[in-house]
């Protein structure tokens, strides 16, 4: 047998090794996605709101499913009923009458595929920032910048904290929650750092008023997201549930959230 018929048998060997796996990822109803976010941002209105509304999908899908024809409505304690309109056929619905008034008790009503959901909340009540410290010499190697965001906590009072770090250089903004129990009364700070983060990046900082609910819930989803890769493969965490009900079959409970939050913006240029 000369080489070159020997080459031919072993690349017709490799070759004929090769087999298509077909990858089967387990499969699950469709439950209803509830993404009710209501932010009053200070110096505005807070009239102008947007729920969305879509369904969860398979992991390999390239799109997420919208939520259609589904009837939305939030009440508040005044009997006031602030109707949420879906904008074409996006999953997006959307109100400009809403009135946020801090401490009130708002009543999340939606009915999709013939059945009622519901969830009840407080619009809870921010502190602003006080200012933006920035270091140049942090992280492990000494070179990372690290961004404070002083802010004062007040005396004698319970309150929980959710920040949201924004910048161009990442896609997902960077979200951590806070809770006063050992500085009650003092100034303390939220922490951001990124090791891409250069001077000249703008970076917005939102933070946002929330219950003690919402705080456990976003502590376990964020715990999660760190421990977990995310890779369709490995063991998976236990589903997290929102404070979102399905009065009609409670079995096909939905996913996500329903808050109000008085909220506060920074816009920071990195120095």
């Amino acid at each position: 047998m000369n080489k070159l018929s020997l080459l031919f048998i072993v690349l017709l060997t490799f070759y004929s090794c090769e087999d298509v796996i077909d990858i089967q990822v387990p499969k699950a109803a469709p439950k209803l996605v509830i993404e009710a976010s209501i932010n009053w941002f200070s110096e505005t209105l807070g009239n102008e709101q947007v729920i969305k509304l879509t369904q969860s999908a398979p992991y390999f899908n390239d799109s997420i499913p919208p939520a259609n024809n589904a009837i939305v409505t939030i009440s508040d304690s005044a009997n006031n009923q602030f109707i949420f309109t879906e904008d074409n056929t996006s999953g997006l619905y959307k109100n400009n009458s809403f009135i946020p008034v801090l401490n009130e008790e708002y009543t999340l009503n939606i009915t999709y595929n013939n059945e009622e959901y519901t969830a009840t909340e407080t619009l809870t009540s921010i502190t602003p920032i006080d200012y933006i410290e920035q270091k140049n010499d942090g992280g492990f190697s000494g070179d990372d910048i690290e961004i404070k965001a002083y802010y004062t906590d007040p005396e004698n009072i319970e309150n929980f904290y959710f920040y949201e770090f924004i910048t161009d250089i990442s896609v997902l903004p960077t979200l951590e929650v806070y809770e006063d129990e050992f500085f009650d009364g003092n100034q303390i700070f939220a922490f951001f750092t990124e090791e891409d983060l250069e001077a000249g990046d703008t970076l917005t900082i939102r933070n946002y008023g929330i219950s003690e609910q919402f705080f456990d819930y976003m502590s376990i989803l964020l715990q999660q997201s760190d421990q977990a890769g995310g890779g369709p493969f490995q063991v998976q965490p236990a589903t997290v549930r929102g404070n979102c009900i399905n009065v009609t079959n409670p079995d096909n409970f939905p996913l996500g959230y329903f808050r109000l939050s008085q909220a506060h913006e920074v816009s920071y240029i990195v120095e």
